[in-house]
């Protein structure tokens, strides 16, 4: 979503405009570059917990909590970003130009990369964000763990941050799915942002990554518990999203139909329902308005008065969550966050197989071997068994084939980028995902405490 004061005010007077805002992200491969971003859980330190601080619990925004972290790292190079007077992000400046730091509604802490070149700049990048709000976060005492799931706290449990389109959100939510206020509170995903040259170039990508997520969402299962118990379910964080909201996530079939392209995604993303629109700085409350009857001028009552801008639209594209989202970029939106290790082989994998047009026409070979349906089948299926879930000649086997393919991608660069893909590979070849690691020290050294895996996921260990 854009910052206040940075949306586009150009009045909307024809669909050739939306489809603008999308093809205005069409780039020479020359300019293709690399956007991650991750999210991780904030936990109290034990030894600074106290009152009504509890150990391990999610901080809230005040006292002592994220609002006073953000104004710690508040400062020449990143600067302020407020909803209604609140301190809700960060915005970088100077060196950190193109980087922001925002909040998720539970205050799941995001770092939003700028574009890289290379994936050693992405790695730099977030090895210098852990590095720095360790220093700030200790003195709060707090820590921070990247896992797919809240893996301690219930709902009632997680805060709330203050920043009005969750409020917005949170009303909804409930209306439109049973898992959405989970969604919005308990997860942590990471996700890498990448580049097309054209239309059609898009729609190709879009095809292979929206088939592939699933494949991911199993090589990155992170999350295995909630509330202190094991789920049975290696990916919690994908099993919240099959029922958050259908209407706007998943994966839509017609993204996989040939002839899909800029003018498709504007129709669907018209007739999803609209969450706010921004006036003056406020979020006005237009939660399952039509964007395509308010375009038409059909009378709403949240909307009247008000005329739909091409800043409108483009926010209104932020709240759309299939797998993979178009943007001015596409959105991998399919993994839990993990192991610092883990979420760069994340980027490395995207970043190998669709940035090199021969790799992605055989990875587009690779994945129309089986129908549509199989990979909108598997995204349910890896919930719960992750690498072994059932495919046509296994899961395992497909991850090889793919990763293969993704490494020649990374060759072909000529970056060194290769390594990044080793911790994928090592569970292709037979090794157990993060989840099931977690398990095992469940099972084992943690003698059934899962507390243990706040300190053992901190980043800043």
């Amino acid at each position: 979503m854009s910052n206040p004061g940075e949306s586009n005010t150009t009045l909307i007077e024809n669909r050739a405009q939306l489809v603008e805002v999308l093809a205005r992200g069409c780039k020479p491969q020359e300019e293709w570059r690399i956007g991650t971003e991750h999210e991780k859980f904030g936990f109290r330190m034990p030894e600074r917990a106290r009152g009504e601080l509890k150990p391990f619990a999610p901080p809230a925004y005040e006292p002592e909590g994220i609002g006073a972290l953000l104004a710690a790292l508040e400062g020449p190079e990143w600067q302020a970003i407020r909803d209604d007077g609140h301190l809700i992000g960060l915005k970088g400046a100077g060196p950190h130009k193109g980087r922001s730091i925002s909040l998720e509604p539970a205050g799941q802490f995001e770092l939003s990369g700028a574009p890289v070149r290379t994936l050693q700049e992405t790695e730099q990048e977030m090895i210098a964000h852990f590095q720095q709000i360790t220093g700030p976060a200790r003195e709060l005492g707090l820590g921070f763990a990247p896992l797919g799931f809240q893996p301690l706290w219930a709902r009632e449990a997680m805060p709330w941050m203050p920043k009005s389109r969750y409020a917005i959100m949170r009303r909804y939510m409930p209306t439109v799915g049973r898992r959405g206020l989970d969604m919005m509170t308990r997860t942590c995903t990471v996700q890498v942002n990448l580049d097309f040259s054209s239309e059609a170039d898009m729609a190709r990508k879009m095809r292979v990554s929206l088939a592939l997520q699933p494949l991911i969402t199993a090589l990155m299962a992170n999350s295995p518990f909630a509330e202190g118990k094991p789920t049975g379910r290696l990916s919690n964080r994908a099993y919240i999203w099959l029922d958050t909201d259908n209407q706007r996530s998943g994966q839509p079939t017609f993204f996989f139909e040939e002839g899909f392209g800029f003018e498709r995604y504007v129709d669907w993303a018209l007739d999803v329902p609209m969450y706010f629109v921004n006036r003056d700085g406020r979020n006005v409350d237009a939660a399952g308005c039509s964007f395509r009857k308010w375009l038409d001028g059909v009378e709403q009552e949240p909307l009247a008065g008000l005329r739909p801008t091409v800043g409108d639209f483009e926010d209104h594209l932020t709240t759309l969550f299939p797998d993979v989202r178009l943007k001015q970029f596409l959105e991998m939106r399919g993994a839990d966050a993990g192991r610092p290790d883990m979420m760069v082989a994340q980027s490395a994998f995207w970043v190998g197989l669709l940035y090199d047009p021969d790799v992605l026409a055989e990875a587009e070979r690779v994945v129309k071997e089986q129908p549509w349906l199989t990979y909108q089948s598997l995204a349910e299926l890896v919930v719960e068994q992750a690498m072994d879930a059932p495919f046509p000649g296994g899961l395992r086997a497909l991850a090889k084939r793919i990763l293969e393919l993704a490494e020649q991608g990374l060759q072909k660069r000529g970056y060194g980028e290769e390594y990044y893909l080793a911790p994928l590979y090592e569970i292709a070849d037979g090794a157990k995902t993060q989840a099931e690691r977690w398990l095992e020290r469940y099972h084992g050294v943690w003698q059934g405490d899962v507390r243990h895996i706040f300190r053992e996921a901190d980043i800043s260990l």
